[in-house]
């Protein structure tokens, strides 16, 4: 994705608050660019996977429209529920992947009654400001069962960093590893792995946690 031009603190704050739209606008475009095989992520999806119960419940927070990920771990047997702000991402995974639940929902304060065996925000979590992926933790921390694997996505380091998309200017931030750290701590979560800008997959920086059993 190229990089945007240099933009001042309040052009980031409105990037950062239009990543909903830009992904409803672009929704025919991203979902081309997307594809719909899995790629890059296939090892990790495999370490996810195989940490969790055969038919085990996942819920993909910021889902797009269901592939290639939701559909990768519907076709292995497992329970998805996709939560995506962008109501036509939404709209394509209902038509093209019935089997799952597809919500159109924030993931922000999302609180559906329930708890799941895999928690997955792979590129979205990124998209959200510094405190809203602070505020994100407890809403991992609601829906993960005992022993819940949970893998996102982030920077490899604390900052901001623009993209552009559509011609769109796109957000991304990060804590520091640290404080992801400290965070998955506080919601109950062990870290399993965390590779940064790891090589394979991309140069994307990947954690892998687990929710203790007690």
């Amino acid at each position: 994705m190229p990089e945007a031009p240099k933009m001042d603190e309040s052009e980031v704050r409105r990037a950062a608050g239009d990543v909903i739209d830009l992904y409803t606008r672009h929704a025919d475009a991203w979902d081309a660019a997307r594809g719909a095989e899995v790629r890059i992520e296939g090892t990790w999806l495999s370490r996810f996977g195989n940490g969790l119960p055969p038919g085990g419940r996942v819920l993909d927070l910021g889902c797009g429209t269901g592939r290639p990920l939701g559909a990768w771990l519907l076709d292995r047997g497992f329970a998805v529920t996709g939560v995506d702000a962008s109501a036509p991402a939404v709209e394509r995974a209902r038509r093209r992947l019935p089997a799952g639940t597809w919500l159109c929902a924030d993931m922000r304060g999302l609180d559906l009654g329930e708890t799941f065996d895999g928690l997955l925000a792979w590129d979205s979590l990124f998209h959200l400001t510094h405190d809203d992926q602070r505020a994100l933790f407890p809403v991992f921390g609601t829906h993960a069962a005992p022993g819940a694997r949970l893998m996102f996505t982030s920077g490899p380091e604390a900052g901001t960093a623009m993209g552009v998309f559509g011609g769109d200017p796109l957000h991304h931030a990060s804590l520091c590893p640290a404080e992801y750290r400290d965070l998955l701590a506080k919601e109950g979560f062990e870290v399993l792995q965390f590779t940064p800008e790891d090589p394979d997959c991309g140069g994307h920086s990947v954690w892998l946690a687990r929710r203790r059993l007690g």
